[in-house]
């Protein structure tokens, strides 16, 4: 049996010239269905429901983003934007969605655009409330991996940033201490704590690369959620992470004493030291950043560990059927994730809004084949 996978998917709107442009609160009020609004008006989210088949999952991708492309195109020159920061300008101000909202009040008083951010959410099912937390010590120390194989934010306001994931550099990561959770009940103690604090506004004030998420957190959980993962508009290259994601959680589920309190040389704080430092070094430079390994503290470089990995878990996902799905991340280590690639054509002579603009129309033709191609004959 295959674990549940969701997502949560935000996404810049705009026009086919790369502008970004606030639409989603005709976009939440003229369709319905799985679109919310973020604090700023030019982000929409869409999510899906759990899927445990790859194929499904890929469709639940992709229909509500045809759906949500149709629509913009009926409204005029709108389109749905690549990567994960305002690549092309207005860093500088904030586009309130519902002005009404206070939480949103209090996110725009006090983040302001730094959280105008697009990203992806994976969620992966863990019923275990112990299992889970296991699975959230693991894959937070590993989170930088994620980001490596994401990074698609190297621009801010049309300048190159000096980042991969300029997004993940300016995200305010809230509360600025997590701990490495040691127990379901470490976690619950904690939460309630802050939001006494105030340092937490509610359960899902808790913006951290990992989190345990569930339908009354902190109490009943069940499900581990990635929050570190750039904007990924190629669906094929998604799964692929998703997978790799799975097959690693497989892999924790299957060996129980696979959990960093054990088998790591360093002290809980000293983990989350290290990985912060790695979480860092990958926002600058993804796969080619030098990470400290979270057993031994051996640098070794990030497409290096991630290739590490898969061939440790290939095997896993071969015995569950899901080898193919997994297999594409190759290319990613061999071709270069999406900031690299944009960095490469502007080194080559492109400007931002050009490379965007490729993106854009990458993107479309994309999605429109995969969809006739894999998701037409699902649809009744």
């Amino acid at each position: 049996m295959l674990l549940s996978k969701g997502l949560e998917i935000e996404m810049y709107t705009g026009t086919s010239q790369g502008e970004i442009v606030g639409l989603s609160d005709r976009i939440v009020r003229d369709l319905d269905g799985c679109f919310v609004r973020e604090p700023d008006s030019r982000n929409v989210e869409y999510t899906t429901a759990p899927f445990c088949c790859y194929d499904r999952l890929l469709c639940a991708i992709l229909r509500p983003r045809k759906q949500l492309r149709d629509y913009l195109n009926r409204l005029g020159d709108y389109t749905l934007i690549p990567g994960s920061t305002l690549s092309l300008g207005e860093s500088d101000r904030f586009y309130r969605s519902d002005p009404n909202n206070p939480y949103h009040s209090y996110i725009e008083q006090t983040y302001h655009t730094t959280v105008v951010t697009a990203s992806i959410h994976i969620n992966i099912g863990i019923s275990n409330p112990e299992d889970l937390l296991r699975a959230c010590r693991l894959i937070r120390l590993e989170a930088p991996l994620y980001l490596a194989l994401t990074a698609s934010s190297p621009f801010l306001d049309g300048q190159p940033t000096g980042y991969h994931s300029t997004r993940w550099s300016i995200f305010p990561q809230t509360p600025s201490d997590v701990p490495l959770f040691e127990s379901h009940a470490h976690f619950i103690q904690w939460t309630e704590a802050q939001i006494a604090a105030g340092t937490m506004q509610n359960v899902r004030h808790l913006w951290s690369s990992v989190r345990p998420n569930g339908d009354c957190r902190p109490y009943n959980l069940n499900r581990l959620e990635l929050r570190i993962c750039d904007l990924v508009t190629d669906p094929i290259a998604l799964l692929a992470i998703i997978a790799f994601l799975e097959a690693r959680l497989t892999q924790l589920l299957q060996e129980p004493k696979f959990d960093p309190l054990h088998l790591s040389n360093f002290s809980s704080n000293e983990l989350v030291s290290l990985t912060k430092a790695n979480e860092m070094a990958v926002a600058r430079q993804s796969l080619d950043a030098q990470l400290h390994h979270w057993q031994d503290g051996r640098t070794i470089a990030a497409r290096d560990w991630i290739d590490e990995i898969y061939q440790q878990v290939w095997f896993i996902a071969k015995q569950k059927g899901f080898s193919c799905f997994l297999s594409p991340l190759q290319k990613i280590l061999r071709d270069g994730n999406t900031a690299e690639q944009w960095l490469q054509q502007y080194q080559s002579g492109l400007t931002p809004q050009q490379i965007i603009m490729q993106a854009i129309q990458a993107a479309d033709k994309q999605e429109q084949d995969l969809e006739e191609k894999l998701c037409q004959p699902m649809a009744a």
